[in-house]
């Protein structure tokens, strides 16, 4: 189940002031879905081409615990509203 702190950064990153770029929306992405979830559990996408990203974004993290997820997804937030 996620923290509070982590539920609170998740509802930050939609309310960023600016958008970040790409890469970091797709480490966003992967660090909240290792977070949640755990290991990536899906199949690569084979023609959807930005479901690819997110899906290799997400499985490169495999095998990190979701506790330490939690924590770089916080920090990438806090460093998001810094910019």
């Amino acid at each position: 189940m996620p923290s509070p702190a982590f539920e609170k950064a998740a509802a930050e990153a939609q309310q960023l002031p600016k958008k970040p770029s790409d890469d970091d929306l797709l480490q966003l992405y992967g660090l909240y879905k290792q977070a949640t979830i755990g290991d990536c559990n899906t199949n690569k996408p084979t023609f959807d081409i930005k479901g690819r990203y997110k899906w290799t974004a997400w499985d490169n993290l495999k095998g990190m615990n979701q506790a330490e997820a939690e924590t770089q997804y916080i920090a990438k937030v806090e460093e998001l509203k810094k910019q």
